[in-house]
């Protein structure tokens, strides 16, 4: 009985698969060293919550179901960054103060990102990223990252929507 506690429930399979593939993306070392994502803790969460903004954008007009599983990765980012938190020795009292200031900067960035996208405007999408990601510098590196985001927004909107609440959303190679 206190075993079933400890393991992975079939239903959730998909969503841990979706959320790792983000994580696996999230970590392609072409971000930092070639588009000067800063490899920080920061950095890293910068970059699974610009991957995470590109599937709840795919899902986000689909039908209850997929908001649920949409709810389900997001559930499973913040447990993983409370993880990470405790790992990196924050305390108790401090763990749920920086998972809310992390969910205000990840929402705020989910809004000024789609904002961008919807419009499709380049110009825009390079602004949040260079306030959000880039500590509010321009460059090369900044259009690469807002063309890459755009590419990716396009593939994963071709994606079926099943497929991704099955398990698999695939992302285009940074390069």
């Amino acid at each position: 009985m206190i075993l079933n506690l400890f393991r992975k429930n079939t239903a959730t399979e998909p969503v841990y698969a979706v959320y790792s593939a983000i994580v696996a993306q999230s970590r392609q070392p072409h971000f930092y060293a070639e588009w000067q994502v800063p490899d920080t803790v920061t950095g890293r969460f910068d970059m699974i919550s610009l991957h995470m903004a590109l599937l709840f954008r795919r899902l986000r007009a689909e039908a209850s179901t997929d908001k649920d599983f949409s709810q389900a990765v997001f559930d499973l980012f913040f447990k993983d960054m409370d993880r990470s938190l405790r790992e990196m020795g924050v305390g108790d009292l401090g763990v749920p103060k920086r998972i809310q200031k992390m969910g205000n900067v990840f929402f705020g960035l989910l809004a000024a990102l789609s904002e961008a996208m919807d419009r499709h405007d380049l110009v825009a999408l390079q602004g949040v990223l260079s306030r959000n990601i880039y500590d509010e510098a321009e460059g090369s590196h900044v259009e690469a990252m807002a063309a890459y985001l755009l590419r990716q927004d396009a593939a994963v909107s071709r994606q079926s929507a099943d497929a991704i609440t099955n398990g698999t959303i695939e992302f285009e190679s940074p390069q």
